[in-house]
């Protein structure tokens, strides 16, 4: 067994090898003469590859799993033709020996297959010809066609789709570009398919001529060169023609009929049989009605009786059996309702304070057009979009974000959203029915029709599209998203910028309990022999106030343990902490080239806001002169629009005695701007300082 294994793995390392050496080997067959024995050895390799191919067609749930198959198609039928070759070539050269001349195969197809009789195989072989060249290869041609033709149409809009939910936080980066890269290959497989069904067409054509090129040659040789007599040599040229007529076109109809198989798959997450039989059985009445026909037909005279009932009874007993399966699941579904009625019935005392006391964490409400977006049984999506987004942000923040309460609002406007945090509205935007919003990220063309608006996410230059001027607004430049994009993307940034509110003592408490369980010690050491809960909770929501991920919260509690001794100003224990995740931070800023763009502050600033700095028992406070406080802003201010106006993204680089202070100056105005000392940046990035600010 062990030296099996060890045969597959080296065969799989020289797998480079396989397709060349098989052209060259096809190459050779026509070239050179075989013998008869090599001969049946290649054919019958040519009859298991067929059945090898269809089996896998079958058993297909996507037709990009089997995306060599335009060029296996293309290998397969050049080594059906070179075994044509090699087969005539012994045909005519030795059919005089008699009919086992060309191999053991090729004979027992001409007299066991076809009985011997060679105008019955000759049929036999012209009606294989017709049902692979007009009806199987014509079918699957015409399907790889039109599929090719209707894929590329489609791009557009599944890549549309794609980047609406990279936008919405539904996928992450790696698998848009996974899906990116399948329609890519979904385009090239079927207009490869398309291409090489010709070859097969071919393929058939060619082996109608190639029977008659042998059976008039094979007359002509016999006959004239070994002296045969013609009744002969009709026998024995025409039986080893039809015979291997057969043997490659029985392998060239079954390869035909794989490939209609492929093109003609629907992608789906079970296989071709396991589809069929859902859906057979889908509803008895079709069984029911073919059984009682069936019966009918049995009862006609001069119809065999028994076949035709033994099939109604066979039919209906299908039928009985799909019956009585949807009945269990009926059944099944109504105890599982009736369940969770009973569940709902019997609340805890808990959820009754609940109902007098509502307080919803995140809310959305919305105009009665709206309320299609977020019924599924409508085809909305969004809450999919923000079942995903919560997702999403667990993953890259670190918190668990609470369920957002979606309810309905008749005074507000038909087509308006308001979103809440704890029971205030934080938020509000409203859509046009009919149309799509088309973000200009900036370099789109001008010219395009619609409302003008902005984006209520990022308060980009929009305008509102007829959905019926999508395509032409996505060749203009612009970024095209649906209506339950803009709402998922505005959700994204309203709960990005209110995170802090999202963390209670609970959710902390949870986190530590969680870490308690892997790493006891730091969890025991720090809460609450060094800080309260509370500490902890403060240090966590002001590293979310800044769009900084409390993922790696091992490096923030082990930092808290190390600095908490030392002060209980949480302020100042942030930034111990910011500077321990240097890496991490310096990441969400770096650019590609391992560099972080920065708008620094030059020493009359920073010794300004270091002489305000008055340190109480209470922590440190800035008293700074409001006048002297608008100048640094505006300067800074002007800095960062100057930047940004040139394609800049920079953050503002401070001192670490700073930099806390300076935040706060500068988080009304601009929040999302990141402001980092020299401490929180990786030593292996570089800071490309771009602008000095001065008073």
């Amino acid at each position: 067994m062990a030296t099996l294994a060890e045969n597959l793995i080296k065969l799989k390392k020289g797998s480079e090898f396989i397709i060349p050496g098989a052209v060259v080997g096809i190459l050779v067959l026509m070239i050179l003469p075989v013998p008869s024995i090599i001969l049946d050895l290649f054919i019958t390799f040519n009859i298991t590859l067929a059945i090898v191919i269809m089996l896998i067609s079958v058993y297909l749930k996507r037709p990009l799993d089997f995306g060599s198959f335009p060029t296996i198609l293309l290998i397969v039928t050049l080594f059906r033709l070179s075994l044509n070759v090699a087969s005539t070539r012994l045909i005519l050269l030795k059919g005089s020996e008699g009919v086992g001349a060309a191999g053991q195969v090729i004979r027992s197809f001409g007299n066991f297959v076809v009985g011997g009789n060679y105008a019955v195989g000759f049929i036999i072989f012209a009606i294989l010809i017709i049902i692979n060249f007009m009806v199987i290869t014509k079918g699957a041609g015409r399907i790889a066609e039109v599929a090719a033709r209707f894929t590329l149409d489609a791009m557009p809009g599944k890549q549309m789709a794609i980047d609406a939910d990279l936008n919405a936080g539904l996928i992450a980066d790696d698998e848009a570009r996974e899906r990116r890269k399948d329609i890519s290959l979904e385009a090239d497989f079927y207009g490869a398919m398309d291409g090489a069904s010709k070859f097969v067409r071919g393929d058939a054509v060619a082996g109608l001529l190639i029977t008659i090129i042998n059976i008039v040659g094979g007359l002509g040789i016999g006959v004239l060169q070994m002296g045969m007599p013609l009744a002969d040599a009709a026998t024995t040229y025409t039986i080893l023609t039809v015979g291997d007529g057969l043997v490659t076109q029985i392998p060239a109809l079954i390869i035909s009929t794989a490939a209609g198989l492929v093109v003609s798959n629907v992608t789906s997450d079970k296989d071709l049989s396991n589809t069929i039989a859902t859906q057979f059985s889908m509803s008895p009445k079709p069984l029911y009605v073919a059984a009682v026909i069936l019966f009918l037909f049995g009862l006609i005279p001069g119809l065999p009786h028994f076949a035709f009932i033994g099939f109604s009874i066979v039919t209906g007993g299908a039928a009985y059996m799909v019956q009585k399966s949807h009945e269990r699941k009926a059944v099944e579904e109504e105890e599982i309702k009736e369940r969770e009625a009973t569940e709902a019935e019997v609340a805890p005392a808990g959820e009754i304070v609940e109902e007098i006391m509502p307080i919803d964490t995140l809310g959305l409400e919305v105009g009665y057009r709206i309320i299609p977006l977020v019924d599924p049984a409508e085809g909305g999506e969004l809450l999919e979009r923000i079942k995903a987004i919560r997702r999403q942000f667990a993953e890259d923040m670190g918190i668990i974000v609470p369920s957002v309460h979606i309810k309905d609002n008749l005074q507000m406007k038909p087509s308006e959203y308001v979103f809440l945090v704890k029971g205030v509205e934080v938020a509000r935007g409203e859509l046009m029915v009919g149309h799509s919003l088309a973000i200009n990220p900036g370099d789109a063309q001008g010219g395009l029709e619609g409302v003008p608006t902005a984006d209520p996410a990022f308060g980009l230059p929009s305008i509102w599209v007829d959905d019926s001027n999508q395509d032409k607004a996505q060749i203009m430049g612009y970024t095209v998203v649906n209506h339950s994009a803009v709402i998922a993307t505005h959700i994204t940034e309203i709960i990005k910028n209110h995170s802090e509110e999202l963390l209670g003592r609970q959710d902390v408490q949870n986190i530590l309990d969680k870490v308690g369980e892997t790493q006891p010690k730091v969890v025991e050491e720090l809460v609450p022999g060094i800080l309260p809960l509370g500490s902890v909770q403060k240090v966590m929501q002001n590293l979310l106030k800044e769009r900084v991920s409390v993922r790696d919260i091992q490096t923030i509690l082990e930092t808290l343990a190390d600095y908490g001794m030392m002060t209980k100003d949480t302020d100042l224990l942030t930034e111990y902490v910011r500077m321990n995740l240097s890496r991490q931070i310096s990441q969400t800023y770096q650019t590609q080239d391992m560099a972080i763009e920065a708008l620094a502050l030059n020493a009359d600033i920073e010794e300004v806001i270091t002489k305000s700095i008055q340190e109480t028992p209470q922590g440190s406070f800035m008293t700074i002169d409001p006048g002297v406080a608008q100048q640094i802003i505006v300067s800074i201010k002007e800095g960062l629009e100057e930047l940004m106006s040139r394609g800049h993204q920079p953050i503002v680089l401070a001192s670490h005695q700073t930099r806390r202070f300076i935040r706060k100056l500068l988080e009304r105005n601009f929040p999302t701007v990141g402001v980092l000392s020299h401490g929180e940046i990786a030593t292996t990035v570089r800071v490309d300082t771009l602008k000095v600010v001065r008073l």
